[in-house]
């Protein structure tokens, strides 16, 4: 395909999205329109643009991927997504309402402390800045890759050109903008998903019915394991998909920004229950994709690739399938990408800016002007760690991805657990050092284990991460 046509395309996205973050900014551009977008926005959008934030183009390169190594038992992990969804809205969304907060962390000054407060607003920071970098990371490299090496154009380059248009349209904005832009990008990347499973049907001569039967006959449709010494063990998937929804969702700052901006409770309730449940049929529609994809390879004697990462992006970029299908696939990681990107940025401006620097305490210049200048440091940070991602040169990292978050989320679980679960006051100053303890004992139990049996933890780690958390402030505090 003409690399103008689709240079083209993308730099039209990219207008789109500067356009809709003219429109949406409005004239009041202060701090509270920036973090919680004056707290008027319609549940109906931040549930379908929540979907894109969250799937990310991790999710659209790597989960279809998946089936090649684990069938399609990823749906026992976005099963237990849903429990915790339920959680979320029933028990953290009602304590962040009544408590009126912009920071969510917020909450732990009040209950435990000024470094307990601290040390969750950190793993936060450290956690979703490496989490943010790693999903823009693998798409920027297969954009570099089938799109921009023909130019000549370097690396670092288009890590920063991306990054600083998303800056651009979120400076202002913020989360009002947020909001209505993962609406649009949520739109493009379910849409070319659809379209995508359209073309690799129509070049298999497949009606629906045939789609439907290619898929469950496939020895790749296994939802269920059930086998306790497998990785994919039903209870361990779910029950870790319960509590990295409550990690990654309920106490991760990006997504509940987006709750709290609803105009009350209820519907931030409303849109946590439609959004999780429309989690497990976009999932099921991506690994679907993947089962057809390996379908179509044996079908034209096609080779599969070594990493279930490339599998999507080879036949986009071959032309097996034509133009159009590589069109939609550019429209897709483009619109995934950025629907995470940009809300991660704005969410770690705010933990920044209230949680560590507390501007609060300056009067409106000075507080707007801190949190412009945080906004774009923090982009310079995601290009450095794009950066050292593309030094290690690894892209099989959706797994990385959910085991980093069970190292640095799961404080965050003990320390909330622990403020709302019990009525004893922690020696605060002791908090920062359990929180780092915790994760060194995880990994070090994970060793352990490896080594005596075999066996090797997967995303369980975030309970283990979090009861120790959890044992350590149990331990150093008292009733009054």
């Amino acid at each position: 395909m003409n690399s103008t046509l689709m240079a083209s395309i993308v730099f039209g996205y990219f207008a789109i999205l500067l356009l809709l973050a003219r429109i949406t900014r409005g004239k009041n551009n202060d701090n509270e329109s920036f973090f919680l977008g004056g707290r008027c926005s319609p549940w109906v959008i931040v549930a379908f643009g929540m979907i894109g934030s969250s799937l990310s183009g991790v999710s659209f390169i790597s989960v279809p991927g998946w089936v090649m190594s684990t069938k399609m038992t990823y749906l026992q992990t976005v099963l237990g997504f849903f429990a915790g969804y339920i959680v979320v809205a029933k028990v953290l969304l009602p304590l962040y309402y009544r408590l009126h907060l912009t920071s969510i962390y917020s909450f732990l000054k009040e209950r435990l402390g000024i470094y307990s407060y601290k040390s969750a607003a950190s793993f936060f920071i450290l956690s979703k800045s490496i989490g943010a970098a790693a999903r823009l990371y693998i798409v920027t490299v297969i954009l570099q890759n089938y799109l921009l090496d023909g130019w000549n154009i370097p690396y670092i380059v288009t890590v920063a050109g991306i990054l600083l248009l998303i800056w651009a349209y979120t400076c202002q904005g913020g989360i009002k903008t947020i909001i209505w832009t993962d609406t649009f990008q949520t739109f493009c990347m379910l849409g070319a998903l659809v379209l995508i499973i359209f073309c690799v049907a129509k070049h298999m001569h497949l009606t629906s019915s045939g789609v439907i039967s290619t898929i469950t006959g496939s020895p790749y449709f296994k939802v269920f394991e059930w086998d306790w010494h497998s990785q994919q063990f039903f209870v361990k998937q779910f029950l870790s998909g319960i509590f990295i929804t409550i990690a990654m969702t309920g106490l991760d700052q990006d997504m509940m920004q987006k709750n709290l901006s609803c105009r009350s409770l209820k519907e931030a309730q409303k849109n946590m229950y439609w959004y999780g449940g429309a989690f497990l049929p976009v999932n099921f529609l991506f690994l679907s994709l993947g089962i057809l994809l390996i379908s179509l390879a044996q079908y034209q004697g096609i080779p599969l690739p070594h990493k279930g990462d490339d599998l999507l992006p080879m036949f986009a970029a071959s032309g097996v399938l034509g133009d159009a299908t590589l069109i939609f696939f550019t429209f897709g990681i483009t619109a995934a990408a950025f629907s995470s990107a940009d809300s991660a940025l704005t969410a770690l401006t705010t933990t920044f800016c209230i949680d560590i620097l507390g501007i609060e305490k300056k009067n409106m210049h000075q507080a707007k002007q801190t949190r412009m200048l945080v906004h774009l440091c923090i982009t310079l940070c995601f290009i450095a760690i794009i950066l050292i991602f593309k030094a290690l040169n690894n892209r099989s990292i959706i797994d990385a991805i959910y085991l980093i978050a069970s190292y640095t989320y799961g404080p965050l679980i003990g320390l909330f657990g622990f403020g709302l679960f019990t009525k004893r006051f922690v020696y605060d100053k002791v908090t920062p050092f359990i929180c780092i303890a915790s994760p060194l004992l995880c990994y070090a139990l994970d060793k352990f284990i490896v080594v005596n049996s075999g066996y090797k933890l997967g995303y369980e780690i975030i309970l283990i991460n979090g009861l120790i958390t959890f044992i350590g402030l149990q331990m150093f505090s008292r009733k009054n």
